[in-house]
């Protein structure tokens, strides 16, 4: 009996060991690809899962989060000849545990050397206003490429951004000094477009006063009155030219009109 009770007891062990052996935990974050004897048999999800033990089954656990790849700072030369700097941000995730396992080996340097040969390529192609200006549009052109090629490897890119453009410092003083020039363009035709708008006020106003000639005297007492106001101790009140010409004709003066018109 005793033999017996030590080959149940060991029975026993030696079943809890194997069971424990078998087991596998995968976190919810990852995805456990199974080869079993070098074949890939399926993909393990999240939670406590079993597996063949002595190596038989073995797995390989993938994290499906979305990954970050700071692509490094990259010497560009522009479609207008215009030497760059430029670094990047690359997003993905992992879509196909296993094609990443099976179609590349390391796929986040893969990853990262795609990148930084599709920002020369695409870069290169555009000019530096382009570039400035139009940032979102090159990296939904850079997306675009990266998912092409990383679709076959089981990647989806998320999202790609340009961090930072570094120009020239005498690209930037000349980029200055437009800016500058195109400020004091729209300066100036501002201004001329305000005297256009001022003269035709001004037009309007002496059609509508000569129609009334009472209103010319109305506007030279509102005058007198705002001078009044300031308490200046000289006061400039205008004469209607009519009464000059009343004046010099009591008086015998010609005016120079009709001076001319006597010659």
């Amino acid at each position: 009996m005793p033999a017996l009770i030590v080959t149940l007891v060991t029975v026993v062990l030696a079943v809890i060991v194997l069971i424990i052996m078998s087991l596998v935990v995968i976190n919810e974050y990852e995805r456990g690809v199974i080869f079993r004897f070098g074949h890939v048999v399926g993909v393990l999800k999240p939670g406590l899962r079993m597996r063949i033990p002595f190596g038989i089954d073995i797995i390989r656990k993938i994290d499906i989060r979305v990954r970050t790849i700071d692509v490094p700072d990259q010497e560009i030369i522009t479609k207008d000849n215009v030497s760059i700097r430029v670094d990047a941000v690359v997003y993905y995730r992992v879509e196909d545990p296993i094609l990443v396992v099976t179609k590349v080996v390391n796929f986040t340097n893969s990853t990262a050397m795609l990148g930084q040969t599709n920002l020369r390529s695409v870069l290169g192609q555009h000019e530096l206003d382009e570039i400035l200006t139009n940032k979102e549009n090159i990296s939904r052109i850079l997306k675009e490429l990266l998912t092409e090629t990383m679709a076959s490897w089981g990647i989806v890119i998320s999202a790609v951004e340009l961090k930072s453009i570094e120009i020239p410092d005498a690209m930037k003083r000349a980029m200055a000094k437009q800016a500058e020039a195109e400020r004091e363009r729209r300066a100036k035709i501002t201004a001329a477009e305000g005297e256009e708008q001022a003269a035709m006020k001004l037009f309007k106003a002496s059609e509508i006063i000569s129609a009334s000639p009472s209103a010319l005297q109305l506007r030279y007492l509102q005058t007198l009155n705002d001078i009044a106001a300031e308490k200046n101790s000289t006061i400039i009140f205008p004469l209607p030219m009519d009464f000059m010409s009343a004046f010099s004709k009591l008086t015998g003066l010609k005016q120079p009109q009709e001076d001319k018109k006597s010659e």
